[in-house]
């Protein structure tokens, strides 16, 4: 081969892993944020559209329509997750025409809309009579969206649909919701709607607020848990969660629906009882949280396989009740500048996983739960989002850990990667 060759070889090499690199640093379609309103000092929708990107951030959830903020949106390639009230789907099930006179004022024209979740944690709500409203909202929902419209109709649980999650392999809905729940998950597989739910490990440590609980939580160097049943091995709480949702829908024959999570976070503060609730955590939860989506190793039971996140929340809400931790889950300030710096901004680099010292509970510890951690479950804890305050029935028995290595390769990616590489210099050297 020619020096001439080897040069233009050299060059497609150059440019494909640039290509690569950029797409790394600018287009990571699957974290998304949450912006909440329950607040009485939001920057402008201008402001708030700019800070949005300046980010790597791909995606938005909105809880319910704004039509201001998407405006400001139109043309930044941010894609919505819009939702629908609680309180509406009982007008959106009532007609056809309901649904369709919704559809017209709501769904905006001048940002892609990913999907629409028919209200948020519905059926875990206390309002008994909206679980038999919610099928026939989406299904109506549905029939009103524009012909070829790619929009995916669908809904977002707590995790308290979950009975168990001990071990992750053997993850299962609740029985007593199947009579909601079951024709749902049938209308997302045939419509190809994902599964939408909200899981924080945050949660999961304040009812064991050991520090190899808080470690495994925060996706730091622990001593691993193993699902005995699948021989798989877990470093982190949120793949642990992530597993047990995809084994619940696996044993109710749902492969192929895709999970999304549309909210996970944690507060960076708290009361004196509120365990865990810090910046060095909050940073270190969020700050690994977004380096594994990135790096898409994926799950033990699904690996190489990203997942669309949506982190809690873009902003904090200074109007919301509850405990000090419900009003301090933003990224960043009303006054647009960060809580801490967890790697979203497209100017950075991706931001490598902190390895801070986990800050151990403040104040009075949580009651002792003996010798063996919370693992995946998530306690009567109140919940971050629209329906906040809301108390959660204990949603899944716990897992009982043991030893494990770690898994982090990128390897589905860099395979792509290398492939085109080769190809590219098998080409030139045949000419």
């Amino acid at each position: 081969m020619g020096i001439r060759r080897w040069h233009d070889a050299a060059t497609i090499v150059l440019w494909i892993l640039e290509l690569f690199l950029f797409r790394l640093a600018t287009s990571q379609s699957f974290i998304g944020v949450n912006y909440g309103t329950i607040a009485d000092n939001l920057p402008p929708p201008a402001s708030t559209a700019s800070l949005l990107m300046s980010t790597s951030i791909g995606k938005l959830r909105l809880y319910e329509p704004q039509p201001d903020l998407v405006a400001a949106l139109a043309g930044s390639n941010i894609s919505i997750l819009l939702g629908i009230p609680n309180g509406a789907v009982p007008n959106l099930a009532s007609s056809p025409a309901a649904a369709a006179s919704w559809a017209a004022a709501n769904i905006p024209t001048t940002v892609p809309v990913s999907a629409i979740s028919v209200g948020n944690e519905l059926l875990n709500s206390d309002d008994p009579t909206l679980a038999p409203q919610l099928l026939p909202a989406m299904q109506n929902l549905l029939a009103a969206l524009p012909a070829g419209s790619t929009t995916k109709i669908s809904t977002v649980h707590s995790m308290a649909v979950l009975s168990a999650s001990d071990p992750p392999s053997s993850g299962a809905f609740h029985p007593d919701l199947a009579g909601s729940l079951d024709p749902v998950l049938d209308f997302l597989h045939q419509n190809g709607a994902p599964f939408m739910i909200n899981p924080y490990p945050y949660f999961a440590y304040a009812s064991d607020t050991r520090p190899e609980t808080l470690a495994f939580c925060l996706f730091q160097p622990n001593a691993g848990r193993v699902d005995a049943v699948s021989g798989l091995t877990y470093t982190n709480m949120f793949d642990a969660q992530l597993d047990a949702i995809r084994a619940a829908l696996d044993a109710k024959g749902y492969s192929d629906v895709d999970i999304v999570i549309a909210e996970t976070g944690w507060p960076y503060k708290g009361d004196a009882d509120e365990a865990g609730a810090t910046v060095d955590n909050a940073k270190a939860y969020n700050t690994n949280l977004v380096a594994h989506l990135k790096s898409q190793v994926g799950t033990p039971r699904t690996p190489g396989k990203s997942v669309d996140t949506y982190i809690f929340a873009l902003y904090d809400e200074d109007l919301k009740g509850g405990p000090e931790s419900e009003r301090s889950f933003g990224l960043y300030k009303t006054d647009l500048t960060a809580n801490y710096d967890v790697g979203l901004a497209k100017s950075s680099s991706t931001a490598a996983p902190t390895s801070l010292n986990p800050v151990p509970a403040q104040g009075t510890p949580q009651p002792s739960k003996g010798t063996m951690p919370t693992g995946f479950c998530e306690t009567t804890a109140a919940v971050p989002g629209s329906t906040q305050g809301q108390q959660l029935p204990q949603s899944s028995s716990c897992y009982i850990p043991g030893g494990a290595v770690s898994r982090r390769t990128d390897a589905s990616t860099w395979r792509l990667v290398l492939f085109g590489v080769l190809l590219c210099l098998v080409k030139v050297a045949g000419n």
